[in-house]
């Protein structure tokens, strides 16, 4: 084992920022540590100050005109979608009986996806929308699924697999023009790219993607739109989600949050130019190395995911080859490292099974050197090269 792991799996979770940690240090030395904000005693309104300090902070970087009291904090990205899928598409329905139909698209974090059961069993009809070659989900291509039964359509900002960035505002406007709510999962998105969020009814973020705590999230939802709580048992987060609130929490997470929004359009720039050189270099002529989609970083694809496939040979054996060479990545998801299969993702995107299940994602922030990504690239050329001989 190396002396030294260096970890490149930013996109599962990321490392605590320093302006996080000395959020949670300030909360500690604060006098109302501890204290619950829901209580009437001047400790607890202090807490209940800090707290809606953290909310007015996440909605200014929201933007989109979110307003801070449209901002519930949660436990992280999952609660926040399913609080969202459901909640919202009962909300609804319990409006308009005929609205009984929810629209996800078939390259969804399984945090959504998985919804698909439990919608169902709650009498909703799911329908998945695909996706072009590129990742794509084709507002043209959305069309045919929208009528007056649809209740909710949920597609992703960015995915967390190709980083791929998926037109949002477009597709609310056509989920808008049926009469359907459109939510977006913006997890792996927010504070890595600018979001037009001017036309999404509901947005889901995570602390943990961009250098906060685990374990807390926040779903954004507008006054209007109608949500039926899933946890229950206080009037907490104004009666959208139950449970005391994890202060702490929620002010590394708005610490995060001001860092990233302060840099991001520098940020940006140099992770997408170290990302752009990495491509250049595992993907060269004769590597046996492949992009999932363009092997060049724009406008159009999250700056710090390089998403690869190399069909000669498969991931689990990519991964552990490259942890023991001393460099930490994944497959797909995190949340689905579990699995074998190829990922639903690139075969949503009609990537070749054989190629598919040769995937591997490699995800940063500009806390990684470029000496470190240069290493990385150079040992799985190296990997790739053994590994493709030795079956030969």
């Amino acid at each position: 084992m190396p002396d030294q792991l260096e970890y490149l799996d930013y996109a599962a979770s990321a490392p605590m920022r320093q302006e996080a940690l000395e959020a949670e240090r300030a909360y500690e030395r604060a006098p109302y540590a501890g204290a619950n904000p829901n209580s009437l005693h001047t400790l607890g309104r202090q807490a209940a100050r800090a707290l809606d300090g953290a909310r007015r902070d996440l909605a200014a970087v929201l933007g989109g005109g979110f307003r801070p009291s449209d901002v519930t904090f949660t436990s992280g990205g999952t609660e926040s979608n399913n609080l969202a899928l459901i909640g919202i598409a009962e909300g609804v329905r319990a409006r308009a009986a005929r609205r009984r139909r929810v629209v996800i698209s078939a390259i969804e974090h399984d945090s959504v996806l998985d919804l698909a059961g439990p919608l169902r069993a709650r009498g909703f009809e799911v329908e998945l929308a695909g996706v072009r070659r590129d990742g794509i989900v084709d507002p043209a291509a959305l069309e045919p699924l929208l009528d007056d039964t649809c209740a909710l359509v949920s597609v992703m900002a960015a995915n967390n697999e190709t980083g791929v960035i998926q037109p949002v505002a477009e597709l609310a406007r056509r989920a808008h023009a049926c009469g359907a709510i459109f939510h977006t999962d913006a997890v792996q998105g927010f504070c890595h790219v600018p979001l037009d969020l001017s036309d999404v009814d509901a947005v889901s973020v995570a602390a943990h993607k961009i250098g906060g705590p685990v374990g807390v999230g926040a779903l954004a939802v507008r006054g209007r739109v109608p949500l039926r709580p899933q946890l229950v048992g206080g009037g907490q987060e104004a009666g959208r989600r139950a449970g005391t609130q994890d202060v702490r929490g929620a002010l590394a997470f708005a610490a995060a949050a001001r860092a990233c929004d302060a840099t991001l359009a520098e940020t940006r720039a140099l992770v997408a130019r170290r990302a752009n050189a990495l491509y250049e270099h595992v993907c060269a002529p004769g590597t046996g190395i492949l992009p999932t989609t363009s092997a060049v970083v724009d406008d159009g694809r999250l700056p710090g995911i390089v998403s690869l496939m190399v069909p000669s040979v498969d991931s689990e054996t990519l991964i552990l080859s490259l942890d023991q060479a001393g460099f930490e990545v994944s497959a797909a998801s995190a949340c689905s490292s579990g699995s074998l299969d190829a990922s639903h993702v690139l075969l949503a995107m009609g990537v070749p099974r054989d190629q598919a299940l040769g995937s591997l994602r490699v995800s940063f922030d500009e806390r990684v050197s470029e000496d470190v990504l240069n290493r990385f690239a150079s040992t799985l050329v190296n990997i790739v090269a053994e590994r493709s001989g030795a079956r030969r």
